[in-house]
């Protein structure tokens, strides 16, 4: 029998930082959500719609980043030839 040196983990079977926090805050409410039960709540529902626009929010704010990085390097590598041809045209 050949074994492997960590044994395969079900997405069930791993517990996230918020579930952590869930379980600290109402054990009973973590785990009736972890048997399937989804409570009813108006002000579940507006949280749920405020973190998924928080979300999208962060998401575009990393692309941004992304793309503010990318065009500052672009602009690093121009600027490093530009003085790399000013200064050959000075000693020739």
């Amino acid at each position: 029998m050949k074994r492997t040196k960590y044994p395969p983990f079900k997405e069930s079977d791993i517990i996230k930082a918020s579930e952590i926090g869930q379980f600290c805050f109402c054990s009973i409410s973590w785990y009736l959500q972890k048997c399937g039960y989804i409570p009813k709540s108006p002000n579940l529902e507006k949280g749920i719609k405020k973190h998924e626009e928080l979300g999208k929010i962060i998401e575009f704010t990393h692309k941004r980043s992304y793309i503010s990085k990318v065009i500052s390097l672009i602009g690093y590598i121009i600027l490093f030839f530009g003085l790399l041809f000013i200064i050959s045209e000075v000693i020739l």
